[in-house]
């Protein structure tokens, strides 16, 4: 049978384009065939289609594409309530039942016959399909809808359909945007050629009506810009015509539903519309007259709300986020793109003259990035990464696909799915892989599902994976309360039972989980999916601690307050904090059996106050559970001394007593002035050298000595060029003889580039002409020459000019003042003092 595209087409803008669209499939764009002869054929081609939301592309490509093809048209959507509504409006455009001419098929739901030409199904279930059977037998074509949206499975569907045109060259493939980036799609699929569809758009009038506050604050969306958003779409209510919905726009289901609580309170008729409701509940809006629907991001393009003559926009939207400190991922609020605002403002314009009311400043529009961020760059990999080593190419590699996967998120999904065992060292799927792959779960849950059912039992395991995998509000965070008011949800049965089926194996003990209780149940299989986010409570708080190290907290409200042992199963960011969204109580030996493989006993030095200390301790990842101080080994004092000289550095190690001190600042004087064979002396240079110099003193300290005790002048010594060493005091003196007869100590700096000092009195240094010289005459010393109360009167390394230039006015300043000390006319013939003119010395 085919389809009558004038029927179905009929005052959609896409129908003025089916003759160029067929004759592109057949390859014969210059000679475009009449729809009245538009026959079957072996081959088809592919195709770019851009046209805007509200066109009628997502209506009447499908059957025009089955129109040419005996076999299946595999449809795919970016969201399971856009494949149901898209298989309803064409089973009523063409008077047959949905499961007849069209159908879907849906995580937990398929409603297709023997009959149906057209199936519109999950971009998720096209890549199970894909990957069960790659070439898709029985399927003449697929059509990727809404692929602007960048949904990943929809990027990797891409890839690998691209690719398996190679091997099936009659496969037909559209690929269909909303935006006007058609181009680069066609780029990929190697110069397709490009099908536009121009929008027959009414009148658009632009307002902007944006909240006195922010809309955001650390804790996520503010109430009082839900209020706003409230009374802003309150007041469009009269504005639309001819009894007209309401369409608003908000970023997620809670932000949706708390809008409704508040227009129903002012007596408006609302409804919300998200992929949190049932099934049921979805279709009743769709189909509904509700004045106001406040809808996520779904309403954007690939699914119509009808009736709708006027949009208010939040101007937010909801993206997955990946949190690599954190090693978590979740979804996050953020200003919406330039495209998903002229998306929502379209819906007003469909049938007549509307009106789009966006609550943020006008002076924000430019600001806004022009394009929805791919979610492969800011998404968890795991699953991406999986179905990519099942196909064939680990990594993507070889895949057309619209972005590479981030190397880092990729080696983190990498990692993951090693240690569930699904890829082997090169990347490449392993036989569990495999199996786990064809899961309508992500590893991690298909993972806990097969290894939870035989001590859960299977029933307990699919019900908690099937809550896991769904979408399903976690009030107040507690699963097993969830889990337990759920259970009689029909979708969440029938996800159940699909799962149950879908586990190895025979169906097992029938006694297994009878001595398993619900709460131990639902946190075992949380804990076996994300062992990493099993959480101990902090001493005397409501924050907690993940085995991975990441802090986490529960909200005021949470059921689960005060456990010492959280199964944590969702993470979002609000702010700079981790909420934990959902969990179940758990235990430490339930801890310790889901995240058997990170439970570490060690024995772990540290050098503290001059010493190195050890004790064992057991660790559960970043968890400690026990500590017993015992004798440090001389191998966990090595270790820990290397810690402590990384961290730490050479002052913070060694006790650098003066003299050591001062052996040191000579030597790097030497070295300074004439080089090699005299060693440096900075910290970096005697940490390379550490084996040569210091080995016998770190010995010491890892078999338990003190640092107070170690004898680092000999250490040092140890560094000396021989027979050079010999010389040592002869070119870096401690002391200098003065005319007195005094030894007058040097002070070396630190920096070797300063200058080396001579402090001494005035007038122990009358009839001395030359300033003293070191290092065989290469280096001068300044002289700081001190009064009788020893302050400085003059800095000067040319004492000669000194005597003869700057002493008149020193002697007059000072004679008065220091009268019993001698200042001679003629310094340089006067007898050196050491004592008063009296004491003779």
């Amino acid at each position: 049978m085919t389809f009558d595209l004038d029927a179905i087409g009929r005052g959609l803008p896409v129908l003025g384009a089916v003759d160029e669209l067929v004759a592109t499939l057949r390859g014969d764009r210059g000679n475009p065939v009449p729809r009245a002869v538009h026959s079957f054929t072996q081959s088809l081609g592919v195709a770019v289609v851009e046209a805007p939301p509200g066109t009628g592309k997502t209506t009447l490509v499908p059957p025009l594409v089955a129109n040419l093809t005996p076999g299946r048209v595999l449809v795919s959507q970016p969201r399971r309530i856009a494949a149901r509504a898209a298989a309803r409006r064409l089973a009523s455009l063409t008077g047959t039942h949905v499961g007849e001419l069209a159908g879907y098929v849906v995580r937990g739901d398929v409603v297709t016959g023997p009959s149906t030409r057209v199936e519109f199904c999950t971009a998720g279930v096209l890549l199970r399909r894909l990957l069960a059977d790659p070439e898709l037998p029985g399927v003449g074509a697929v059509v990727l809808d809404e692929v602007h949206e960048r949904a990943l499975e929809t990027d990797l569907a891409f890839g690998m359909l691209a690719e398996l045109r190679e091997l099936r060259p009659d496969l037909g493939l559209v690929v269909m945007s909303a935006t006007l980036d058609a181009d680069r799609w066609a780029g990929l699929l190697g110069g397709a050629p490009v099908v536009r569809v121009s929008a027959d758009l009414h009148p658009l009038e632009v307002r902007w009506a944006p909240a006195q506050g922010a809309r955001q604050d650390a804790r996520g969306v503010t109430p009082a810009f839900l209020d706003h958003l409230a009374s802003v779409a309150a007041g469009c209510v009269a504005e639309a015509p001819d009894g007209g919905r309401v369409l608003a726009f908000a970023p997620g289901a809670r932000e949706c539903d708390q809008v409704v609580s508040r227009l129903v309170s002012r007596g408006v008729d609302a409804a919300a519309l998200h992929g949190s409701l049932a099934p049921r509940e979805q279709d009743a809006i769709l189909s509904g007259a509700h004045r106001v629907v406040v809808a996520t991001s779904i309403a954007e393009s690939s699914l119509t709300v009808p009736g709708v003559r006027v949009v208010v926009d939040s101007g937010l939207s909801r993206e997955p986020r990946r949190d690599r400190a954190r090693g978590m991922s979740g979804l996050v609020t953020v200003a919406e793109p330039r495209s998903s605002a002229e998306q929502r403002a379209g819906r007003a314009a469909r049938l007549g003259p509307g009106v789009v009311v966006r609550c943020f400043p006008e002076a924000d529009w430019h600001r806004l990035r022009p394009f929805t961020m791919p979610e492969v760059l800011t998404a968890d990999l795991t699953r991406a990464a999986l179905d990519l080593a099942c196909w064939g190419s680990p990594g993507g590699i070889g895949l057309p696909l619209p972005d590479s996967l981030p190397t880092e998120a990729l080696g983190d999904a990498l990692a993951v799915l090693h240690g569930l065992g699904a890829v082997d060292e090169t990347g490449r799927a392993t036989a569990r892989g495999r199996a786990l792959a064809l899961l309508p779960v992500e590893p991690r849950l298909g993972r806990a599902l097969v290894k939870c059912a035989p001590v859960v039992g299977r029933r307990r395991a699919a019900e908690v994976v099937a809550l896991l995998s769904g979408d399903e509000r976690m009030v107040g965070g507690d699963l097993l309360a969830v889990w337990r008011s759920t259970k009689g949800s029909p979708v969440l049965r029938r996800e159940s039972d699909r799962l149950e089926r879908m586990i190895p194996g025979d169906h097992g003990d029938p006694r297994a989980g009878r001595g398993v209780g619900d709460e131990e149940a639902v946190s075992l299989v949380v804990g076996s999916a994300w062992p990493d986010r099993i959480a101990r409570r902090r001493p005397g708080t409501d924050d907690y601690l993940t085995v991975s190290g990441t802090g986490v907290t529960l909200p005021s409200d949470s059921r689960l307050k005060g456990a010492e042992w959280l199964a944590v199963a969702e993470v979002a960011r609000v702010g700079e904090r981790a909420v934990v969204r959902s969990g179940a109580i758990a235990s430490q030996d339930l801890a310790q059996r889901c995240a058997s493989e990170l439970l570490v006993r060690e024995t772990i030095g540290r050098f503290t106050d001059g010493r190195v200390t050890a004790r064992v301790v057991t660790r559960l990842g970043a968890l400690e559970l026990t500590s017993t101080p015992v004798s440090a080994t001389p191998e966990v004092g090595r270790a820990a001394l290397a810690e402590a000289l990384r961290t730490q550095g050479l002052r913070g190690v060694l006790d650098w007593r003066e003299g050591v001190q001062t052996l040191r600042c000579r030597l790097a004087v030497l070295h300074h002035a004439l080089g090699d064979p005299w060693p440096a002396m900075d910290d970096e240079s005697l940490l390379d050298r550490a084996d040569e110099w210091l080995a016998p003193e770190l010995d010491r300290l890892a078999e338990g000595g003190s640092a107070s005790s170690l004898d680092l002048t000999s250490a040092l010594r140890r560094l000396l060029p021989w027979p050079a060493a010999a010389r040592l005091d002869e070119l870096v003196p401690e002391r200098i003889e003065v005319p007195t007869g005094a030894m007058i100590r040097l002070d070396y700096p630190e920096d070797p580039a300063d200058r080396v000092v001579l402090s001494v009195k005035l007038q122990e240094c009358f009839g001395m002409v030359d300033t003293p010289r070191i290092v065989d005459g290469r280096v001068p010393v300044l002289m700081h020459l001190l009064s009788p109360a020893q302050r400085p009167l003059a800095v000067t390394d040319d004492l000669a000019s000194f005597w003869t230039n700057a002493y008149p006015s020193v002697r007059a300043e000072n004679r008065g003042r220091y009268i019993k000390h001698p200042w001679p006319e003629d310094p340089l013939t006067a007898p050196p003092r050491r004592g008063t003119t009296r004491s003779g010395r």
